[in-house]
């Protein structure tokens, strides 16, 4: 070596090689929280959808069979033979297949106005023990007969 350059430093130091892992190990937890955000809240929205296919569903069978009283609460098998117990069972069984074996639906009518109540636990995205959503929908399922004066 020659003797101005005993001084001069020829590479990286120790020091600086933490400080760069440190700053790498920070950047790349963040990024592996915002994934993991990412994942909860995609779930949610998958549920929430799945709700709504369900809940649409159902309108339009009942719609198809305007007859039928879809309030009573859902056989515990289906019956191919009476449409409305094969579509309450479908019904409860869409719902718990998707949704969790916790996830509750319901079928109100008001002055031919039905709302189908579709409830499940989504506590995983919300951060809490006990967090329940719902997706409601309300729709009249028959034209109001024409009255002539």
């Amino acid at each position: 070596m020659r003797a101005g350059m005993q001084g001069s430093q020829g590479g990286m130091t120790l020091v600086e090689v933490l400080v760069a892992l440190v700053i790498l190990g920070v950047g790349l937890l963040g990024a592996a929280a915002f994934q993991l955000n990412a994942l909860k809240y995609t779930d949610s929205a998958r549920m929430t959808s799945q709700a709504s296919f369900i809940a649409y569903d159902m309108m339009d069978r009942i719609r198809a069979n305007a007859a039928a009283d879809y309030t009573i609460a859902p056989p515990v098998s289906g019956n191919p033979d009476v449409t409305r117990d094969q579509d309450l069972f479908d019904f409860n069984a869409n719902i718990v297949s998707s949704l969790g074996a916790t996830a509750t639906g319901s079928v109100t009518v008001n002055q031919q106005v039905y709302t189908i109540t579709i409830t499940w636990d989504d506590s995983r995205a919300a951060n809490a023990a006990d967090s329940r959503r719902s997706f409601v929908l309300s729709s009249r399922a028959a034209i109001d007969p024409v009255v002539i004066p």
